[in-house]
């Protein structure tokens, strides 16, 4: 493949992203599987996806390892097939094996989703290694953007199958096959560029030649005290984010807004894409850090602002979380590629998003106990938020060390 073809494996990435947003639409599943799978449990039935979130960077970190050793391509078709078997055996829980559905949905899709994702994100910046920030920011954004395109798919196939709460598990069936047609056929156009493909190019393209021969292990990353002050920064950064993505919907019911809750999880979902293709494009002109703790301060103040929201400003709440968590998937991944170099990109990044999943599963657990307790009176939950406020001041201070120590071995 040459320089003029580049493009291709981008569009590959894209369209597989696209379909991995399929397993980021929980929120559509939460109320029905809750009831008929859980006893009506919020926060057990969230622990689905919160495990799918955790594991997701278990597969991120193994997939990366067996690119490295087999190739990108093989590695993204069989993530395909593991998260395809998950959602279909997800269709055959019961109430009488609610565990199953950990296993199936969250181990079993979250292995999957890890196998492609980071390992899509590190094939295509290393076509396009001057400009990471834009590469990253198309790719991730097709993964929110395919809540956008899924979401009332989804929400029509439930209908078709009997509604909430008996249309979960054929729908399951449905999105199983789009995971394995879309993953395999787009696995085919994936392929690492050559060692030497931009020896003769630009000075950007040469310099990021050199940074590749320059790239730290795993091993090495390790022991580096950046990749923890950047891995706990993501664990605490997404929480307002991962806590309205799983209860967008439940959230604007309670608000009185039930007739129009599905707009929720429209709104985060493309204000989550718009944002890591923004924040990702506007990180390449004024610096990582810098975007970071832009994204950090407005987390944090929307978080706070959101048992204030009434009426449909809740959806414009919404819309402002998704868009600043949106902006952390896209600036992560590049961040990582410009600390510890682009050529164990995958692995290192899958490490790095053991602090998202670990995030994940805490930020479920806190949303979901909080959603019970406010099960007749939503305000209940507002510590939730306050809590997710809180961890976006820290990340703040985390980055604030971590560009001081920067600044100081310049």
């Amino acid at each position: 493949m040459n320089a003029k073809n580049r493009i291709v494996p981008v569009i590959a990435s894209i369209a597989i992203q696209l379909c991995l947003g399929i397993a980021y639409l929980w929120s559509i599943f939460q109320t029905g599987v809750a009831e008929s799978i859980f006893n009506g449990d919020n926060a057990a039935a969230s622990l689905t996806f919160s495990l799918l979130l955790f594991t997701l960077t278990i597969g991120s970190v193994l997939g990366g390892k067996m690119a490295a050793k087999y190739s990108t391509r093989a590695i993204v078709i069989l993530g395909g097939v593991i998260i395809s078997a998950g959602f279909f055996l997800a269709s055959f829980v019961t109430a009488n094996i609610p565990w199953l559905l950990w296993l199936t949905y969250g181990l079993m899709g979250g292995v999957g989703m890890g196998f492609t994702y980071s390992t899509t994100i590190a094939c295509a910046q290393k076509w396009y290694p001057d400009k990471k920030g834009l590469v990253t920011g198309l790719v991730v954004a097709a993964l929110g953007f395919g809540g956008v395109v899924f979401t009332p798919i989804i929400e029509q196939l439930i209908r078709h199958f009997g509604g909430p709460t008996l249309g979960e598990p054929s729908t399951f069936r449905v999105l199983s096959a789009v995971f394995l047609v879309v993953c395999t056929v787009g696995g085919l156009f994936l392929k690492n560029p050559p060692a030497d493909f931009f020896a003769a190019g630009s000075a950007a393209q040469q310099a990021a030649a050199q940074q590749q021969k320059e790239s730290l292990g795993p091993k090495q990353v390790l022991k580096t005290g950046r990749f923890y002050l950047v891995a706990v920064t993501m664990m605490v950064a997404c929480m307002g984010g991962l806590m309205m993505i799983g209860f967008a919907k439940p959230i604007a019911v309670a608000k009185g807004l039930a007739e129009t809750a599905t707009i929720g999880v429209l709104v985060i979902s493309m204000c989550n894409s718009l944002g890591r293709l923004l924040w990702g494009m506007i990180s390449d002109r004024l610096g990582r850090l810098t975007t970071m703790l832009v994204l950090l301060t407005g987390s944090a103040i929307c978080s706070l602002l959101v048992n204030m929201a009434n009426g449909y400003l809740i959806y414009v709440l919404i819309g402002c979380i998704g868009f600043f968590y949106g902006g952390f998937l896209s600036n992560f991944p590049a961040l990582t590629a410009d600390l510890f170099g682009p050529k164990h990109m995958a692995t290192n990044y899958g490490m790095v998003l053991m602090g998202f999943g670990t995030g994940a599963v805490i930020a479920s657990y806190i949303a979901g106990y909080y959603k019970n307790l406010a099960s007749q009176d939503i305000s209940l939950m507002f510590p939730a938020f306050i809590i997710a406020a809180a961890c976006a001041g820290l990340g703040l201070v985390l980055m604030l060390v971590l560009r001081a120590g920067i600044k100081r071995q310049a």
